[in-house]
């Protein structure tokens, strides 16, 4: 059909309208060829009359059908036009909040002004890997098929990025640089990708500036290249810099400013390190604002803080030099002010001469042929060289720190591919045009036709591989704009020829343009009413430029004396900046930095000749900017380029608002609609045979469905196109010209909506005679009950109306009996009521009467009462006047009588006779005090006499006893403070054991509360236990990895060490710890802790815990605070039981001691009553052999037996002492060997010899014995000496650190009271984990010693028994047989000889390497699995533990221990991608660490264990803290078995969830454009939901077959169903073609397909069904309708494991598949929003996909007995024997 043959009635159109650019309308009548009138209706329902142009006679554009509409690729539209492409943006960015759109091979990019949560890593990690048509448009999409194209086709690739300013080109190329830094990592210890992203900020800080249509344009353009090796990872890049704006640093627009850096050193002005640069007063470059961040990127890039500094006085400089001010002396000179301050402060700043500055910048240097002369410049032009300085230092300064940019980014090894990022100025159009816009628009020419060239290549490279007859297409071809620009005599020639005249301007310049070109080129043009502007018909607009200004800023003209003066500076960064400039290569006049990217080799500059330099020199900006625009495109056009085009949707910078006008101008101007307009001038819809099958299977009927699809599509389209040249048939795709796939939806519409009106047809008239019959079965029913009610009702009411006279007759008669029974009744009570009244009435009146009576006579009494007081009252008033006078008349006479003299002298004579009286006594006193003075004095000279004597008595006795108790009350002291300090030590233990029993107490408590509690908290409980359990196995997996690391690593060194020198091996170890400086500490403190085990793993929680940046430190973690205060308490029980230990083996000492006293003070006696007896013995021997004068108590004789006597009683005691240690020693540890020779006996016998031998030797021997003993006692004093002071020592430091303690508990505490509560708790939960770490560790030590001091112990005791038994032996041959009979005869343990295996394993020490390789490294899985019993390797690993256990060798169970787990650990780093290695030794591992727990001998694992069981129990050795290294091994195995699957599923998900049709035909397949997706119908190669399946089972029976526990398997099945929901789902989210009702159903089903595996496998009560909830709430989103406020809330109640943003972006994806399908309204979503505003949610929008449910290991004992277990021969291992 023809275009005008769809113009019918009811055809949709779009008409030009001056306000929306483009509105919809509708026919009301068909078209006919030669209508001149179109009758439409517009959508507001308003009817208009479409006039066609009589000229051209076009008809309006069709508008596509409402399927196609919001398309993610434009050219999937049938109908390419420019109203299409604009409907189609606007739908997407306004209702569905998308703002990425494909319109071919280019990314449409508008700019919605707010953030979105849509660039994360999530987003990043969901856009790897994938193909670029398989998900929706994004910018990541674009870098990954760059990136994937890079790696497959080894070919460079460019993203192009341009648009107006403030459409988002900075942040778009920002992104792309993030995707490359994030998915490629980097090759080198440098981390280049975060030093560009780095560089992004500084670039920006120096480049960018608010504009009045972007608050941060870019001024400049750029192009980066990021260098990837040989595995396409980053190894350094290079940044080429275009046209920055110079003239921005000395002039701005009005609302528009200056660069971004220049505030910000004004805002920094305040720091110290600023002061110097001056910067507090007002300068006239900028009007100052608020901002500060940069210096932070520039240390990161290696820039020194000197150079740093040196950058920011440049720019300080600039800022004064704008302040400098001249002085006009005439017209054509000028001056500056003496000692002008902003001069002065910019020479300081730059340091230069302040003269040569002043004279300089007020004079310039002519050069003619013989002289040189110097010229005073008018002040008009000293300001244009002073902004032209400015503008100079500037550019320089820009170019410097891109060069040491570039330098920072260099690669240190060889480059093998790169992947530019151009970031360019788009097409720019404004009131006024200069130079920089000219420049920016020949730019975009340029880009433009290697566009159009690259897009017409593509179309002819589609067309000839699917082998169409290729007709060439005509587009528009911009060369004549670009030959007009740079062509010989074009304008950039003729402005450069303008610029070497001595006295060319800009109105010289114009007329050459104008004889030149106007009327000879159709591109050029000259406006009428001007003479200084000339205009250009560029590909987007015509731009009219203005003439004036274009010499000056190509010349950029700065006087050569000013750059003289600058050069010669004592600043030494400030050379720097003018040293190369003679080698432009740049067009901003900067030297390129190590290597040009563009050409990917350095261009060396040749020597240049004398005076070339100058020529050099002077190359125009033009010039310059032309060659680098020449090699940009040569490097353009050697790479794959791709194409992102940003778009500005608005001018005032709204959030999501939307500007048909400005959105229209900028798609014409950046080449998206030439792009439709190439695709809609060959076959722009393409399909693949198998896609329109399934597409329009429905317009065929069932005898044209061939087993070749090729062949029936052609079949089918022969008779539904009719004209041949409308589509045509390639290899594997059919293409369509424009609108044909439109007419073919309307026809498939058309058959539908047939097929619906039939079977709407069938199932009315159906239901109609249903309801029918249903009707006049009712109705009959009706009438025969309604008939019956009628006659029962008649019967009824005959019976009441007799019943009803009865009751009249009785009611009546009541009635009037009732009548007189209440008149009479009445009269009755009134007759009595009145009676009553009137007798009241009486008795009232007499009672009045009787009480004013009585009231009466009270008033009468009380009146005469009252005056006879009153009466009283004046009485005796009157009488006290009366006797007042006559008092007063006596007191008068009183005193006349007392003047007179005679009565002093009777007063005065009794006086006189008591002073003699007592002046007697005064004598008389004084006489005995001089008596008493005397004797007082008497006994003061005798009392000190006697006191002298005494004192001297006194002091004599006291030398003496100090002289005799010295060092007794040294002793008595020392004892006394030992026992102090012990007191205060029992002290404090008690009050310890005090607080412990508490403790003790309250956890008690404590579990009886969390047991009774149980019920209710077990759900919170789980969750705060799987939090924790996640945690602690999120830094085992950082552990794991950080150790792979290592490992890996230090294989390269190996690798490096062999293959380099040594000078480069030693850098590239250096460098390897460089490449992870903040890790290294990391890895190395966790690796010790986790060596050291369970005691230490706390320190490294901690230590990992303040690694974590401060300014990200959350709030206070209450779950974690109680996990953590649970491990506490386990730590203080762990700490408790080797207290409990410690304690008992001080109990044992004391005993020991005990019994020492005992037998001590037993022999003590013994041997005083032997002493005695020997004493009586010699005094008899005495009287018996001298004479009594000898034996006198007084006698020398006498005295010397008696010294003799004292000495063999010391010697004795020695002795005793001895014996009395040897013995202690032996009860303490062996109670049963009692010594049977009595030692003191035998030294009596020796001592008493000399008694019975009295002679001549007597003396001299005992005087040596006494010697020998007096030797003997000093050196045991002495040492007890030393024990004591010691012990006191000990104590003393005991009781010291006990202070310190208390005195640094006491400081804790006033410090943790100084913070807020949940940094109170911190502190002191972390105080107390160090405290009880510490103190685990002191009593580990303790016990260590402890267990050494006991096997000392033990070996001596070995050895005294031997000795005992051999003087057993020896006594015994001296007993005679009668006293053999009475000693108990001594147990004989007589050995053997076992019959019955004890499941245990015997192996050689150097066997030990040949275990672990045939049991673990070369073991092969598969046959274990099959042939043997399940963990058959943890069984003879845990009985060789056993036997070395039983040995008591602790280094054989330590190596046999650390042996396996690195064992098990290569295998896996080996094999660690083989899923039935992993989880072969993940079962292996846990049943491993299962044995280890139930033979453990805890009361807790042994419980299922048999007595036979319970014998084979570990004995020696207590293995909790490798149990924890186990167990944190498992943890790792489970983590990397969880990769594994993820790595075999992840293919498979999104295909087999999502793509594959499990139900055929339910889902249509919708035209998509360019970029084609992955095809939904089952190739052979492609996944269906049945690969998933047999995967699972797979996984489930390897599983099964090696052993694992029930449990683990379960764990396992859930975190696989969490990846396949989650990557489901996010692949949902990010897809808008799989956002429909069919695809929900589809994904329904699959559900259900799982949900029946799991119940075939018994998993149901895995949780693996709940976490596919959200999944299932998405597919339902997809289903239910979306229409009420009723739909709504039934939506928010049912969705509640989606979050927010889930289901806002489910509602704006959803897109109908048939016309019979309705979109999701603006308004419904807004309705969503509003109520679910309140749910506290996530506002991540993906799941993440990684997360790893923490794993748990339940103890599962087996049953199997030990001894049992037989070691087959094909493990080889027949070095070990069964025991």
């Amino acid at each position: 059909r023809t275009y005008s043959e769809e113009l019918l009635q009811y055809a949709r159109v779009w008409i030009p309208d001056p306000e929306e650019v483009w509105k919809s309308a509708e026919l009301l009548k068909d078209y006919k060829p030669g209508d001149k009138v179109l009758q439409l209706r517009l959508e507001e329902g308003k009817d208009l009359e479409y006039c066609l142009d009589p000229k051209t006679k076009e008809l309006p554009p069709l508008r596509n059908p409402d399927i196609l509409v919001g398309e993610n690729d434009l050219t999937a539209l049938s109908y390419l036009h420019e109203p299409a492409v604009l409907h189609n943006l606007k739908v997407r960015f306004i209702d569905s909040k998308l703002i990425y759109t494909y319109c071919g091979i280019v990314l449409v990019a508008i700019n919605p002004y707010e953030q979105l949560p849509i660039y994360g890593e999530d987003i990043i990690n969901a856009y790897s890997g994938q193909n670029m048509g398989d998900m929706d448009p994004h910018i990541f999409a674009v870098a990954e098929e760059a990136y994937k194209q890079m790696a497959r086709d080894e070919r460079n690739q460019s993203i192009i990025v341009s648009g107006e300013s403030g459409a988002g080109k900075t942040v778009s190329a920002k992104y792309a640089m993030r995707y490359f830094a994030t998915v490629s990592g980097s090759a080198s210890e440098a981390n280049v990708e975060e030093k560009v992203l780095a560089s992004n900020p500084i670039m920006e800080s120096i480049g960018n500036a608010k504009t009045t249509r972007n608050d941060n344009s870019s001024r400049f353009g750029k192009y980066i290249e990021i260098g990837f090796d040989k595995r396409y990872r980053i190894i350094g890049a290079n940044m080429r810099t275009y046209l920055l704006e110079k003239s921005r640093v000395v002039f701005q627009a009005e609302e528009e400013r200056n660069y971004h850096i220049f505030y910000q050193l004004c805002a920094s002005a305040a720091l110290p390190e600023f002061k110097t640069l001056r910067l507090g007063m007002k300068f006239t470059f900028i009007v100052l604002c608020n901002c500060r961040y940069k210096a932070a990127s520039l240390s990161f890039l290696r820039i020194s803080d000197s150079y740093q500094m040196g950058i920011f006085r440049i720019l300080a400089g600039i800022l004064h030099l704008g302040n400098v001010e001249f002085a006009s002396r005439d017209s054509d000179s000028c001056t500056i002010p003496p000692k002008h301050e902003p001069l002065s402060i910019f020479c300081d700043l730059m340091g230069v001469e302040y003269e040569e500055m002043a004279h300089w910048l007020c004079h310039r240097k002519l050069a003619t042929a013989t002289e040189t002369y110097i010229k005073p410049i008018s002040k008009l032009h000293a300001i244009n060289a002073r902004d032209a300085l400015a503008k100079h230092i500037y550019a320089n300064l820009f170019n410097w720190i891109v060069d040491h940019v570039n330098k920072a980014l260099h690669a240190t090894v060889k480059q093998h591919s790169f992947i530019g990022v151009l970031d360019i100025y788009g097409f720019e159009t404004f009131e006024i045009n200069s130079f920089e816009q000219f420049c920016i628009n020949y730019a975009n020419e340029k880009l433009q036709q290697q566009f159009n060239m690259h897009v017409f290549k593509l179309e002819q490279e589609e067309y000839m591989k699917e082998q169409i007859p290729w007709t060439l297409i005509d587009f528009y071809d911009n060369q004549p704009c670009i030959n007009l620009i740079e062509a010989k005599m074009g304008i950039l020639d003729l402005l450069d020829e303008e610029c070497k005249m001595p006295k060319g301007s800009d109105d010289t310049w114009a007329q050459k343009l104008y004889n030149t070109h106007l009327n000879k080129c159709a591109l050029f043009e000259k406006p009428r009413l001007s003479n200084k502007a000339f205009i250009i018909k560029h590909f987007a607009d015509k731009v009219e430029y203005q003439c004036e200004g274009f010499l000056e800023k190509n010349k950029d003209t700065v006087y050569e004396e000013q750059i003289k003066v600058l050069k010669s500076s004592k600043f030494k960064l400030l050379p720097e900046l003018f040293q190369d400039e003679e080698k432009v290569l740049s067009p901003t006049s900067a030297t390129p930095s190590g290597r040009v990217p563009l050409s990917r080799t350095a261009i060396k500059p040749a020597k240049a000749r004398p005076g070339q330099a100058s020529k050099e020199h002077k190359k125009t900006v033009g010039h310059q900017f032309r060659n680098s625009l020449h090699l940009l495109m040569e490097t353009l056009n050697a790479t794959t380029p791709h194409y992102v085009r940003c778009i500005k949707p608005n001018d005032f910078k709204f959030p999501f608002t939307f500007d048909e006008k400005r959105a229209v101008q900028q798609l014409r101007a950046c080449g998206v609609l030439e792009t439709i307009r190439i695709s809609a001038a060959g076959f722009p819809s393409r399909w693949t045979y198998q896609e329109f099958f399934s597409r329009y299977r429905v317009l065929m009927k069932q005898r044209d469905v061939l087993s070749d699809r090729k062949q029936t599509c052609k079949n089918v389209l022969e008779k539904l196109i009719l004209d041949k040249d409308k589509y045509q048939f390639g290899k594997t795709k059919i293409f369509f010209r424009a609108g044909q796939v439109a007419y073919l939806e309307k026809i498939r519409a058309d058959k539908l909506r047939a097929a619906c009106i039939r079977i709407q047809k069938t199932i009315r008239g159906w239901l109609m005679r249903k309801k029918y019959v249903r009707m006049r079965k009712a109705a009959i029913t009706i009438q025969r009950y309604v008939r019956g009610y009628q006659a029962r009702c008649y019967a009824k009411f005959l019976r009441r109306t007799r019943a009803a006279i009865t009751i009249q007759k009785f009611q009546r008669m009541y009635v009037v009996r009732k009548r007189y029974q209440c008149m009479r009744a009445a009269t009755i009570a009134l007759q009595a009521l009145l009676r009553g009244y009137m007798a009241r009435n009486k008795y009232q009146m007499m009672l009045r009467e009787h009480k004013s009576i009585i009231i009466q006579k009270h008033i009468r009494g009380w009146l005469a009462r009252v005056h006879y007081r009153r009466t009283l009252k004046a009485i005796v008033y009157l009488q006290c006047c009366y006797r007042r006078m006559m008092a007063k008349r006596e007191l008068k006479k009183l005193k006349i009588e007392a003047r007179s003299v005679e009565r002093y002298k009777k007063l005065h004579i009794g006086l006189e006779n008591k002073i003699m009286q007592l002046q007697r006594k005064i004598d008389e006193q004084n006489k005995e005090y001089k008596s008493l003075l005397e004797k007082m004095s008497n006994l003061e000279i005798t009392y000190s006499t006697e006191t002298e004597k005494l004192r001297n008595d006194v002091e004599r006795l006291r030398m003496s006893e100090e002289e005799a108790k010295n060092a007794t009350n040294r002793v008595l002291s020392l004892q006394e403070e030992i026992a102090k300090l012990r007191k205060e030590l029992h002290q404090t233990q008690s009050e310890k054991k005090t607080i412990e029993e508490w403790a003790d107490k309250y956890k008690h408590e404590t579990e009886q509360a969390s047991m009774q509690s149980q019920m209710y908290e077990k759900i919170p409980k789980e969750l705060d236990l799987n939090d924790e359990r996640l945690r602690y196995q999120n830094l085992l997996n950082e552990f794991s990895r950080l150790e792979e690391r290592y490992d890996d690593l230090k294989d390269e060194m190996n690798l490096m060490v062999v293959h380099v020198s040594s000078q480069l091996s030693e850098s590239s170890n250096i460098s390897v710890f460089l490449s992870f400086p903040s890790l290294f500490p990391i890895f190395t403190h966790c690796h010790a802790s986790l060596c050291c085990g369970r005691g230490k793993l706390l320190d490294f929680l901690l230590f990992f815990l303040k690694q974590e940046p401060s300014e990200k430190k959350a709030p206070l973690d209450m779950s974690l605070f109680l996990k953590l205060q649970k491990r506490v308490t386990e730590l203080e029980q762990e700490k408790q039981s080797l207290q409990d230990e410690l304690d008992r083996k001080e109990e044992q000492a004391l005993r020991a001691k005990a019994k020492y006293e005992s037998l001590k003070r037993q022999e003590l006696e013994s041997e005083n009553k032997k002493l005695k007896n020997e004493l009586n013995e010699l005094q008899k021997a005495l009287t018996e052999t001298r004479s009594p004068e000898v034996t006198a108590p007084g006698a020398p004789a006498y005295r010397v037996l008696l010294d003799q006597l004292t000495s063999v009683s010391e010697e004795l005691e020695v002795r005793k002492e001895e014996v009395l240690i040897l013995r202690s020693q032996l009860v303490s540890q062996k109670e049963a060997i009692q010594p049977k020779v009595n030692n003191s006996q035998q030294m009596h016998c020796v001592l008493s010899t000399p008694s019975e031998n009295w002679g001549c030797n007597f003396l001299s021997a005992f005087t040596q014995l006494l010697l020998n003993f007096f030797r003997l006692l000093e050196s045991q004093l002495q040492s007890q000496k030393k024990s004591h002071e010691n012990e006191l020592e000990s104590l003393r430091g005991e009781i010291q650190s006990l202070k310190e303690e208390n005195n640094r508990q006491q400081q804790l505490l006033a410090q943790n009271l100084q913070l807020p509560p949940e940094a109170r708790i911190e502190a002191s939960l972390q105080h107390e984990i160090t405290r009880l770490t510490n103190e685990n560790l002191d009593l580990m030590e303790q016990l260590e010693k402890q267990d050494k001091t006991v096997r000392k112990l033990k070996k001596q005791l070995k050895v005294f028994a031997k000795k005992i038994g051999e003087l057993e032996v020896g006594q015994m041959e001296n007993i005679s047989p009668g006293q053999i009979i009475d000693e108990p005869i001594r147990p004989v343990n007589i050995p053997r000889k076992e019959k019955d295996f004890q499941g245990m394993l015997e192996y050689k020490k150097e066997d030990e390497q040949k275990l672990v390789k045939n049991l673990i490294l070369e073991l092969k899985p598969r046959g274990v699995a099959v042939n043997l019993i399940p963990g058959l390797p943890a069984y003879i690993l845990f009985m060789c533990v056993r036997h070395a256990d039983y040995l008591n060798d602790d280094q054989k169970v330590r190596s046999l221990l650390t042996s396996t787990i690195n064992g098990i650990k290569k295998v896996l780093k080996k094999r660690g991608d083989d899923f039935e290695t992993v989880s072969f030794w993940l079962s292996n591992t846990c049943r491993f660490l299962h044995c280890l727990k139930q033979y453990s001998g805890e009361e807790g694992f042994m419980k299922h264990n048999t007595p036979r069981q319970n014998e084979h129990c570990l004995t020696n050795f207590d293995l909790a803290e490798y149990r924890q290294v186990l167990s944190d091994l498992a943890i790792q195995i489970y983590q990397q078995l969880v990769r594994v699957l993820e790595n075999i599923l992840q293919p498979m998900i999104v295909s087999g969830m999502l793509e594959h049709e499990t139900i055929q035909g339910v889902s249509g397949v919708k035209p998509t454009g360019l970029r084609k997706r992955t095809s939904s119908i089952a190739d052979e190669g492609t996944y269906t939901l049945d690969s998933i399946i047999r995967q699972l089972n797979s996984f489930h029976s390897v599983m099964c077959q090696h052993g694992m526990d029930p449990e683990l398997i379960k764990q396992v099945v859930k975190q696989m169903f969490y990846i396949i929901g989650a990557v489901t789902l996010n692949n949902l989210l990010l897809r808008k073609d799989m956002c429909s009702w069919s695809k929900g159903m589809q994904i329904r089903y699959n559900v259900s397909q799982l949900e029946e595996w799991l119940r075939d496998k018994n998993l149901m009560n895995s949780g693996a069904k709940e976490t596919l909830e959200p999944l299932i709430q998405a597919a339902q989103l997809l289903q239910v309708k979306k229409k009420t406020d009723e739909d709504a809330e039934a939506i928010c109640s049912m969705c509640n494991a989606l979050t927010t943003a889930q289901i806002v972006k489910v509602l704006n994806l959803y897109t109908p598949v048939n016309e019979f399908e309705e979109r999701v309204l603006v308004s419904f979503i807004r309705t969503i929003q509003m109520r679910l505003r309140d749910r506290k949610d996530s506002p991540q929008l993906l799941m993440d996909a990684k997360h790893i449910f923490p794993v748990t290991f339940p103890f599962n004992p087996s049953s199997l007995a030990l001894e049992t277990i037989q070691i087959p021969a094909s493990l080889g291992l027949g070095f070990i024997s069964r025991v």
